[in-house]
Formats: structure tokens, C-alpha cells, sequence
């Protein structure tokens, strides 16, 4: 007898019925703005203290902007700001930050003005590490507190999921990133409905964070490199082994995170450890200049404007110097993500190997090199490939990419994370 077409197959949950959908769709959106919104100002209030650390006040002393002994001076007084904050502020800015990532803990509520505080002073300080981990954390607290509080009825859970996403959305700009990675970790768990059920609120947050960023600040992840055509065999070649050396400096830096993650813990007190992080990160930028500064965003299109315009050597001291420079802030204490400091290390190092190989197009290079580094730092292979994607507007590189990887996954896989464990262990 033939299948009922009306019922479900074998084995695959019953769809969720609209009518219990819709009523999620304006806490959803609620969600998605205020994440936008938090994110917005905090980036705000980091730019506003950025320029007046790194123009104003150096031109009223008369002194270089970006000179060394300015630098210098700066990344330790950073240090020591956010030292201070996290020794004497209520919460003290959160868990340590060795052993967060994009799935964030919630928070009480008097450990949030500190961790904002501390996001804006590394953001603007120059530090290498991103937004994203503490922004996430921030919002899924405050989406749980006041949606316990709003609807009581719904799940703690579903509450994190719209803060995640709409954070996610927020960061890069469009829903895409964060239903990638709902996707990713809705696989293997046991989903009520099919799976676009799942999906369905936290894309409308992650749509609403996205266009909330969108209508205030346009921001934008292209590169405009030089345009990329059909792809060739050579292409596929270059993105193969880029991202495979990407993946394995990545692994340099995740195997070498627990030994500088105990050696700054030996400190045992913020005014001691995050002090000495500022100092080395001082020296770093002494050696790798002024793009090694900062989260990378900025720095990353000032590299692309002008592919040709260093040395591979050049472009080797910065890729090697910001990697350093992460695993430095990511160890020693200060507030921050992993994500866009990574970013800026692929892209040098994708300009490296068009330098040293000018047959390899800089589209290719900084793609897979940027997939390379981000699947070994942050084990996140759809956002991994996303953000190599968005940097380069070409449909031929998304063939490639898949590709590529399949090598550079198979390289970091089974293997430790950039991520510790509370006994200060890698996690697996």
C-alpha cells in the first residue's frame, strides 16, 4: 500500500503548528534590537576612547601617534585600567576569558557593568582580541533575566538561543552567520519539530540584530581585493595548501595557549597579570607596527588596498606578530574574542603567499588563509567558511572553499581547542 503523502515519514518529528510559532516572533525581534543596540554602543564608546587615546592625546603631548614608547605606553596602561576593574568591580568582569567562547554562561546581572567597561577599554586600548565573546555573554544575561521575568513560560534556554543569534546576526551583519551556527549546534541533539522549526526565532533575532547594525553603521566584510573569476586549477592547488598552513599555525597557537595561559596564571593577581600582558603586548607591536594593533577589522582593509604593497617578509612579521599578540590577550586576562584577530592573521598571511608566490591571486590567499586559522582557533566550520566567503564578493570561491576544507579540517579535528577548561586544561 503506498505512503499517505499527508503523513510524516518514518522517524522525522511532526512539524511545529504555526500557531505556537507566531507569539515568538515579537520577543524575538525585541531580542534582536537590544543585542544590536548593546553592541552598537559599546563600539561606540570604544571608538570615542580609541581616538582619543591614539589621536587626541598623543597630538596634545605632541608626541607620534603610533610611535613605540607610545604604543608601549598605552598597551600598559590598558593593562593595568582593566587590571584594576577586574580586581575591584563587583563580578570582576566575568569568568575568566581563557574559558568562554561563542556559547556564553549567563551572568548576574552585577557582573555586567564591569564586563562592558572592560570590552570598551580593550577595544579601544589596542589588545587583539574582538568583541564577540563578552557581548554575546552580556546579552544572553540580560535576555534571561528580563525574559524570565516577561515570560516566564518559556524555556531559559530558548532566551540564550535569541540572545546567541542575535548577537551573531548583530556582529557580521546578516541572519546567515548565526543560523549557520544554530545549525551546527542543533546537530546531534533532539530538536522538537524539523529543524527550520528551531530556527525560526532565533533567525528572526539574528534578522533583526542584523538589520538593526545595518541601518546604523553599513558595515560591510568586503575586501574589494582584485576581482576573482572562473577558478582554476591553480586555485584549487593555492587554497588547498594555504588553508592547510593556515590551519597549522592556528594549531601552533592552540597547542601553545595552556602553557601561556599557566605562565601568566603564575601571576595569581589581575594587577600583576594583565599589566605583563600589556607589556608584552608593547613589545609585539614594537615589532609588528601599528596593523597588529586592535581587534583587525580596520587593519585587514588597510592590508587589502594594497595587496602588492609589502614584502612577503613584511607580511610574514604580521601574521606571526598577531598571532602572538592573541594568544597574549587571550592568556593573560583581558575581555575579548578570538574571531577577527584571527581574521587579520589568515588575510597576512593569504597576502604572504601571493607574495611569495605572485601566481596565487590575493582572493584565493586571504580566503583560505583566513578559513585556515578560523577553523584551528575556533572549531566552527559554517562560520569558518562564511567569513572567508563574505571577505571576497565571488561565487567561484565558494567551490574552492569547500575544498579546501576538507584538509584543513582534517588537521585540526580531534584536537585540542583554543578553549581551557576551569583547571586550566584544553578542551577537546
Amino acid at each position: 500500500m503506498a505512503q499517505d503523502s499527508t503523513q510524516p515519514a518514518t522517524g522525522t518529528a511532526p512539524a511545529v503548528s504555526a500557531r505556537a510559532l507566531l507569539p515568538t516572533i515579537v520577543p524575538a525581534l525585541l531580542v534582536g534590537v537590544v543585542t544590536s543596540l548593546v553592541l552598537l554602543g559599546v563600539s561606540a564608546a570604544a571608538e570615542e576612547l580609541q581616538h582619543a587615546l591614539w589621536r587626541d592625546l598623543p597630538d596634545a603631548l605632541g608626541v607620534g601617534r603610533y610611535s613605540v614608547a607610545w604604543m608601549f605606553a598605552v598597551l600598559v596602561a590598558t593593562g593595568v585600567a582593566v587590571g584594576l576593574v577586574v580586581w575591584k568591580v563587583p563580578g570582576h568582569a566575568g569568568p575568566d576569558p581563557a574559558t568562554t567562547g561563542l556559547e556564553a554562561p549567563v551572568l548576574p546581572l552585577a557582573v555586567l557593568p564591569g564586563l562592558l567597561l572592560v570590552t570598551a577599554l580593550v577595544l579601544a586600548g589596542g589588545p587583539s582580541l574582538g568583541p564577540e565573546n563578552p557581548i554575546i555573554a552580556v546579552n544572553v544575561s540580560l535576555a534571561v533575566w528580563f525574559g524570565a521575568r516577561a515570560f516566564p513560560a518559556t524555556a531559559r534556554r530558548g532566551w540564550v538561543a535569541l540572545a546567541e543569534a542575535g548577537t551573531i546576526g548583530a556582529l557580521f551583519g546578516t541572519p546567515v552567520a548565526a543560523a549557520l551556527v544554530i545549525s551546527e549546534a542543533l546537530a546531534g541533539q533532539r530538536v522538537k519539530g524539523q529543524l527550520w522549526d528551531s530556527l525560526f526565532a532565533p533567525l528572526a533575532a539574528a534578522g533583526a540584530g542584523a538589520l538593526t547594525t545595518t541601518l546604523v553603521s553599513r558595515p560591510s566584510f568586503d575586501l574589494h581585493l582584485p576581482p576573482f573569476g572562473q577558478p582554476g586549477w591553480g586555485d584549487l592547488l593555492a587554497s588547498l595548501v594555504v588553508a592547510s598552513a593556515g590551519a597549522l599555525l592556528g594549531m601552533c597557537a592552540v597547542y601553545a595557549f595552556p602553557y601561556t595561559h599557566g605562565a601568566f596564571a603564575r601571576l595569581r593577581h589581575p594587577m600583576l597579570m594583565l599589566p605583563a600582558g600589556g607589556v608584552g603586548l608593547g613589545a609585539l607591536a614594537a615589532l609588528g607596527g601599528h596593523l597588529t594593533l586592535f581587534k583587525g577589522l580596520d587593519e585587514i582593509a588597510e592590508l587589502a588596498a594594497d595587496p602588492d604593497g609589502w614584502t612577503a617578509g613584511e607580511f610574514a612579521v604580521m601574521t606571526v606578530v598577531k598571532l602572538a599578540a592573541l594568544l597574549v590577550a587571550a592568556s593573560c586576562g583581558f575581555r575579548g574574542g578570538r574571531i577577527f584577530p584571527s581574521v587579520f592573521v589568515g588575510t597576512a598571511l593569504g597576502l604572504c603567499a601571493h607574495a611569495l608566490v605572485p601566481e596565487v591571486h590575493p582572493a584565493v590567499g586571504v580566503s583560505a588563509g583566513v578559513l585556515g586559522l578560523l577553523l584551528a582557533v575556533t572549531r566552527q566550520g559554517w562560520v569558518s567558511l562564511f567569513v572567508a566567503a563574505v571577505l571576497v564578493a565571488s561565487p567561484g570561491m565558494l567551490a574552492l572553499l569547500c575544498l579546501a576544507s576538507l584538509p584543513a579540517w582534517l588537521l585540526v579535528t580531534g584536537r585540542p581547542h583554543m578553549q581551557l577548561r576551569p583547571d586550566g586544561t584544553a578542551v577537546r
